[in-house]
């Protein structure tokens, strides 16, 4: 599922208000809860910092936020924090053989790139993978992105081998389960699952569209200036010295 609020990099913050430190949990209205290390109002919106830095937040509206509490849980492991997100999802993608542009829009569709999002049913992590399965994935920490991204690539490439890579079904099940897939013989009838299945689709769709017209404006344009080629120099054969010298 997504969340309400989306992640952005912090560039300058001028005119903030420190709204609290330390490490909290925000409860939304919906039931999510967003682990953070502080929080700013800005504005209308709550900013909530996911890190000890400024550079990753997300920004929530002030009035979706039911309440704080404090984290109790014990301190995560933070892996692969000095190696770029696209890095790691383009080598665990290719690891199970998948588009990483699918396994963007998948991680955009359920967790908006909040490594710490929590849905109301317990889904945990990028992908949002449920304690259960995270555990048969051997996924040991849910919020470390490098195994939450494993583990849902896993995953997904699991549900595809299943339906034949009918990429409907196989993120049909990714939503609402295999069982419910199996039972209504296709996407079952539930709006939310329906709206999750465009919505990653129509996401990956537009990125590969984007592709495609990006590789012919190139090819476009080098059949229309062709890269400059240096001049070939013909051998010439040289005359013949010996003669001359004899005389």
């Amino acid at each position: 599922m997504k969340l309400p609020a989306q992640l952005v990099v912090a560039l300058g913050l001028l005119g903030t208000t420190v709204f609290a430190t330390g490490a909290d949990v925000a409860v939304l209205t919906n039931g999510f809860s967003i682990r953070h290390e502080r929080r700013e109002v800005v504005g209308s919106v709550t900013r909530l910092y996911l890190g000890a830095d400024r550079d990753g937040y997300v920004d929530v509206p002030t009035s979706e936020i039911d309440r704080f509490e404090k984290d109790l849980s014990p301190a995560l492991r933070e892996a692969h924090s000095s190696q770029p997100m696209n890095e790691v999802i383009n080598a665990v993608s290719s690891r199970h053989h998948l588009d990483p542009d699918l396994i963007n829009s998948v991680i955009h569709a359920e967790s908006a790139f909040n490594p710490r999002a929590v849905s109301p049913k317990g889904a945990q992590g990028l992908m949002q993978l449920m304690p259960q399965t995270a555990s048969r994935l051997g996924v040991v920490n849910s919020f470390d992105p490098g195994d939450n991204l494993e583990g849902g690539t896993r995953y997904l490439r699991e549900l595809l081998e299943r339906y034949d890579f009918d990429l409907i079904k196989a993120l049909a099940a990714y939503n609402a389960g295999p069982q419910r897939v199996e039972q209504y013989h296709g996407v079952p009838p539930y709006y939310e699952t329906q709206a999750y299945v465009a919505r990653i689709i129509g996401d990956f769709n537009r990125k590969k569209l984007a592709e495609r017209k990006a590789a012919a404006l190139k090819t476009a344009s080098y059949h229309k200036n062709p890269p400059h080629q240096a001049p070939v120099v013909k051998q010439v054969a040289l005359p013949d010295t010996t003669q001359q010298a004899s005389r």
